[in-house]
């Protein structure tokens, strides 16, 4: 960008060009409006107005979607297609993804692999070395070093095809994750539209909670403050209106409303041009990730020391035979027999660095988070899915959450008349006079910043908060025409919805028609108020009757509608007190402009809400509860309406209930002792909700919490789960959340649940099968190399490369997508700080590693008796390597079924067709295992099987199913709790707290009982005291 001296001194734009062009200015010159902020410069351009002109757009009507339309032509049109051309797209380029050739170069830039390679092609170079001067050669020494390329070609494939597939699957989900609506103004009508699709000359709406998408220039509205640190780094919340009308692009509402003339999209808004420059791939691990990684690399560590000892003792064991053989080998023949050594050991390294680990990981998330998304929670933070499944507790709002949010106005006392059911409410209206009914629909109608859209079908509905729209709808129900009253009413001054005071304010300007309590005037407001009953009403000085009067509260008429918000709470209705107030002109000079008016109010009324809870929602807390989460409900709702609802939920289970205001004035000792027994808070505001997160993180719980507000933000980043709602949550909370509900549902968090503890078993499952297929694979490799008369393995390095890939990608793929069970929940979580591998992995890891070590060992000594082979003969020779390595693999198919489980049930096939990406897979290596037996001979050193064989090797690999359940029949008594005790406990169970409560009542009568006892001793000698205590005259 120019600095500013020379923006200053830019020509003007000419007339010319303002009225021929198709617009007035083009993308630099508006971009110099913004960065840096020139108001000057502004000024120069002729202001808003003129900026306005320059785009073509009118600040009422908006832009029109028919623009660029030719209604004559034939041709495929697209709107706004000029408009686009010259300011560009509201969407950043996509970030290049790595091509597949650039995955294959990266999996193959793996040390052990690409060592593995030089030593294969010195082995082939060698072998068709051999081949060409040796006239008895059989021509077959290129086919080593040639296999093992293949099969470091077949490896580094199958990675980079992963990581391929996991790369597209996460730009899906980026692509979802960073769209959303907003509100744009086309047309003469208020629509909601994809961020997307905004284009420059746009009309946008702003309020408390978005997070502004472009950049534009300050219209009008009421008190529209913006929160520009994250774009400025300025800490202080700036207002906005003549000083300062620039609105940046990455900046957040946090009060007010405005109109908005949009001037820059795409890469020339402030915030895509900071995005373009910081643009990088990510590699941001999670903390499984972070564990992984660390077993990874003490077990490479671990695989390393035993390869180098092994090519230590097989140069060494080489040398003394040699020395000690009559005829010593050549330079040629050394060198054939350490390049032979040095491949066994490579091989080694490479089958004990279990690469798969961090992939498996990456595939479980990768996975999860796609199927996530179909059950409608989009994952921001890719540790929240593995974090979910530790989660100890949740903290969950009410409305829209646990309720279906579909809000109807349901009963009423209003203008001194009564309703009691949605059927009496035409009944209602005809005792009312006009005038009052006229106040009431207004102040409804103008106190609202609600709006009606087409849906997705067509049809016509409310856009905005559930409660306006469903007071919008009471009043379209008797015929108000919404948009007509909305637009006579003169706005002066508006306080939009805050969770600090629970109300909305409106002033308007009354024609000079008078009021209800005024004489008539052209200087006269009218203030209107809605929001939390006890709150609205407790300003309230007056109310007005059904005729129009407006009478004092006094001790007969207040009780009247205190008792009117109790009985309307107990029946979980949500209350909304409706008030307003006429004042003068005077005394809307003396009103703050941050504080409305909340005292000496009219009451209109109270109206009862209703929001049905969401059908699943009691089965959810139940299930919530088997698994050993707590739920607590912490909502803005007056507390008899917030235990009603909390009662039906099944989360109030006589615990404590009590309002945010009370919690907070408590100590922060007694705030910890009640802690465990708190399933309500009722009243509270975003700044309960954090305290409770951070007392139950302090007290070690994993804590989830739900929010939908601008001020949800802390509480939600705070959080070790942060749940926004992808409908009614603002772009602050989703934001600040690391998953987004995309339905609002409290039934989609219990998914997030079993998928959560889904992907930290899948990794536990292939942590548990990979390190069984280490320790066999190298310790038999090891020993069979040592005490071999040739200093070579029972399982040659292409046949371990073979190996490896069944036990490092195909595994992760076929273990890492295990769908979740309804089996998760039925358990407690686990505790944070929990071991990776637990006591029962260890016990299934080592018994099935002796187990499989020990029949390949007594098959390596005993193989030959039992088979009837004469090791002599190299057909049977080549017949015994190939019963070993056939016995091996399907040691692993077999084992592979059994680390389906990584707990102590004997049922190891329990939902085993439910997985078809296992089956296939399992499908897939028995296939490959058959190819490689039957027809692999050359490259795999391996020879036909007969069926007898096949069935004999196919069994004994088999045993790994019966030899399981034995090593999950070893009793767990003999294990301190402190190792195998790995599961969280929640303090205070329902049954605990029933007790408790059962007890407390008791008390309380024993109290009473005590207290009657005291009275009636304390009365009886009173009736005697005026025999004895006669006074004498």
């Amino acid at each position: 960008m120019p600095p500013r001296e020379s923006l200053e001194t830019e020509p003007l734009i000419d007339e010319e060009t303002r009225n021929n062009g198709p617009f007035a200015f083009n993308v630099e010159q508006l971009q110099n409006l913004i960065d840096p902020k020139n108001l000057d410069l502004l000024q120069t351009y002729g202001g808003p107005e003129k900026i306005l002109d320059g785009l073509r757009v009118n600040r009422d009507d908006g832009l029109d979607p028919d623009e660029g339309i030719d209604p004559t032509s034939s041709k495929l049109q697209i709107p706004f297609q000029e408009r686009r051309k010259h300011f560009g797209k509201n969407i950043l380029p996509k970030v290049d993804q790595q091509s597949f050739f650039y995955l294959v170069w990266d999996a193959y830039c793996d040390r052990t692999l690409i060592l593995l390679s030089v030593a294969a092609l010195i082995s082939l170079a060698l072998g068709i070395g051999d081949d060409l001067s040796s006239d008895d050669s059989d021509g077959l020494g290129w086919i080593e070093g040639t296999a093992i390329l293949v099969a470091v070609v077949v490896v580094v494939l199958t990675n980079a095809i992963n990581n391929y597939q996991k790369e597209k699957q996460f730009r899906k989900l980026n692509d979802k994750k960073e769209d959303r609506n907003v509100k744009l103004i086309r047309k003469g009508k208020e629509h909601q539209i994809s961020v997307y699709e905004i284009n420059a000359g746009d009309i946008m709406l702003l309020e408390p909670g978005d997070i502004v998408a472009v950049d534009g220039i300050y219209l009008e509205g009421h008190n529209l403050t913006c929160d520009e640190s994250s774009a400025t780094g300025e800490s202080d919340a700036i207002k906005k209106g003549d000083n300062d009308p620039f609105i940046l692009s990455g900046s957040k509402v946090t009060e007010g409303v405005g109109k908005v003339v949009v001037i820059a999209v795409g890469v020339h808004s402030y915030f895509g041009k900071t995005m373009m420059a910081l643009r990088h791939h990510g590699n941001d691990e999670t903390p499984l990730q972070m564990k992984l990684d660390f077993v990874a690399e003490q077990i490479a560590k671990l695989g390393v020391s035993i390869a180098l000892i092994m090519l230590i003792t097989l140069t060494i064991k080489y040398f003394i035979n040699a020395a000690l053989s009559d005829d010593f080998p050549d330079l040629e023949e050394i060198a054939v027999a350490m390049v032979s050594i040095v491949i066994q050991t490579i091989t080694i390294i490479v089958v004990a660095v279990p690469e798969g680990l961090p992939m498996a990981v990456t595939l479980a998330l990768a996975y999860a988070t796609t199927k996530m998304l179909k059950d409608n929670n989009l994952v921001r933070v890719l540790s929240a899915c593995e974090t979910m499944g530790n989660a100890t507790a949740v903290c969950s709002d009410k409305t829209g959450t646990l309720t279906q949010n579909k809000m109807t106005v349901v009963a009423g006392l209003l203008g001194q008349e009564t309703f009691e059911d949605f059927n009496d409410i035409p009944q209602w209206k005809e005792k009312i006079s006009q005038i009052t009914y006229d106040i009431i629909t207004q102040g409804i109608v103008v106190n609202s910043t609600a709006f009606e859209d087409k849906d997705e079908k067509g049809q016509l509905n409310f856009v905005g908060s559930k409660t306006e729209c469903a007071l919008l709808a009471f009043c379209k129900d008797f015929g108000v025409d919404y948009r007509e009253l909305k637009s006579q009413a003169k706005q002066v001054k508006v306080y939009p919805f805050a969770s600090s005071r629970k109300s909305m304010t409106i002033i308007i300007r009354l024609p000079s028609a008078g009021t209800s309590h005024s004489k008539a005037s052209d200087n006269v407001f009218r203030i209107y108020v809605k929001g939390a009953s006890e709150i609205v009403f407790g300003g309230c000085t007056q109310y007005i009757n059904a005729d129009g009067k407006v009478h004092k509260l006094d001790d007969k008429t207040k009780p009247q509608f205190e008792n009117t918000i109790t009985e309307y709470a107990k029946k979980a209705l949500r209350t909304i007190c409706l008030a307003y107030r006429d004042i003068t002109a005077s005394e809307l000079n003396h009103i703050d402009d941050e504080n409305p008016p909340l005292r000496d109010l009219i009451c209109l009324g109270i109206v009862g809400i209703q929001d049905p809870l969401r059908p699943g929602v009691i089965e959810s807390v139940e299930t919530f509860r088997k698994a050993g989460v707590t739920v607590r409900m912490i909502t803005g709702d007056n507390l008899l309406t917030a235990k009603a609802i909390a009662e039906n939920a099944g989360i109030y289970t006589k615990g404590i209930a009590i309002t945010g205001p009370e919690f907070r004035a408590k100590s922060k000792e007694e705030q910890l002792r009640i802690l465990p027994r708190l399933q309500v808070l009722a009243r509270s505001s975003p700044t309960d909700k954090t305290i409770v997160v951070s007392l139950l993180k302090e007290t070690g719980e994993i804590v989830a919490v739900t929010g939908d507000g601008t001020n949800d933000g802390p509480a939600l980043k705070l959080a070790d789960i942060g749940f926004s709602m992808g409908i009614a949550g603002t772009e602050v909370a989703k934001e600040a959340s690391s998953i987004i509900l995309m339905d609002d549902n409290f039934n989609s968090i219990v998914k997030a649940l079993r998928w959560g503890r889904a992907v930290n078993d899948s990794v536990r499952k292939f942590l548990q099968f990979q390190l069984t297929v280490n320790i066999a694979a190298v310790v038999i490799s090891f020993i069979s190399a040592v005490t071999s008369d040739d200093n070579e393995s029972i399982l040659t390095a292409v046949q371990l490369l073979w190996i490896n890939l069944i036990m490092d990608t195909l595994a992760a793929l076929a273990l890492a997508t295990e769908p979740p069970t309804d089996e998760l929940l039925s358990r407690l979580p686990t505790l944070k700080n929990a071991s990776l591998i637990n006591y029962r992995m260890w016990k299934m890891i080592l018994g099935q590693a002796i187990f499989q070590i020990t029949v390949n060992l007594t098959l390596l000594h005993m193989g030959p008796a039992i088979f009837h082979l004469h090791m002599d003969k190299p057909h049977d020779k080549a017949v015994f390597r190939t019963l070993v390595f056939n016995t091996f693999v399907f040691l692993q198919i077999f084992n592979e079924i059994n680390c389906r489980r990584i707990d102590d049930n004997l049922n190891v096939f329990y939902d085993f067709f439910h997985n078809y990406i296992f089956i296939i897979i399992q499908v897939i290596v028995i296939i490959g295992q058959i190819f490689i037996i039957q027809y692999g001979g050359i490259a795999f050193g391996t020879t036909e099987l007969t069926w007898y064989q096949w069935l004999v090797t196919i069994l004994i690999g088999s045993l790994s199913i019966p030899v399981g359940v034995i090593i999950r029949l070893i009793p767990n008594t003999c294990i301190p709790d402190s190792i195998l005790n790995e599961h969280y406990k929640p303090k205070v169970t329902k049954e605990k707290m029933l007790w408790e409560h059962a007890g407390h009542d008791i008390m309380s009568e024993i109290k009473v009982a005590n207290a009657l006892k005291i009275f009636a001793a304390v009365r009886k000698p009173k009736q005697k005291r005026p025999s004895s205590h006669v006074k004498s005259n």
